[in-house]
């Protein structure tokens, strides 16, 4: 059956190359992503993939598989790519002789991203079990970053009262996490 619409694709069959796509677009972004390590470049790769992929499909052999032709052809975007990328210089330390080193930048991988979507979606659950006075107050300082002294001005309290709310909130968020992790 794939065969059939790869033939028919090759042929201008605009229903098989659409076909085409929509059942390689994820294969391929995920390819991109595992190699590039950034959501929007993996995107513009796989795009540019799908559309060699569908301009060269006069140069595909039938007889062969179609995955990795096309996964190969997300490969070789993504290493055009990869030594089109100007090194990023990392202020952090120093190499043993003196010299700043070179270090790749370092984007999430698809594993960090999903355990970082997690934990926050656990935080957003445990921010809901205080009251809105606390939430506020949370939201204030970890996620604004203001000061306790910002803080007590916005809520009109002393900075010894924000330091006890926010003492208390993490106290009984780190209880509730903690019950949930042992009913988990």
């Amino acid at each position: 059956m794939e065969q059939e619409r790869l033939v028919l694709a090759q042929h201008g069959d605009r229903d098989a190359i659409n076909d085409l796509v929509t059942t390689y677009q994820q294969p391929v972004f995920s390819m991109c992503y595992s190699m590039l390590g950034e959501r929007q470049e993996a995107e513009d790769a796989a795009q540019e993939t799908l559309i060699k992929a569908v301009t060269k499909l006069h140069t595909y052999d039938t007889s062969r598989p179609f995955k990795p032709w096309i996964l190969r052809t997300a490969s070789n975007e993504c290493i055009d790519r990869l030594r089109r990328r100007k090194p990023e210089v990392s202020m952090d330390g120093m190499g043993d002789g003196g010299a700043w080193e070179w270090q790749a930048g370092n984007s999430p991988n698809p594993e960090a991203v999903l355990l970082e979507s997690e934990r926050y979606a656990r935080v957003r659950t445990l921010l809901e079990t205080l009251s809105p006075q606390d939430r506020a107050v949370v939201a204030m300082f970890y996620w604004e970053g203001l000061s306790y002294q910002e803080i007590a001005e916005t809520a009109e309290t002393t900075v010894s009262a924000i330091k006890s709310r926010l003492f208390r909130a993490r106290r009984a968020m780190a209880a509730e996490f903690m019950e949930g992790a042992l009913t988990a």
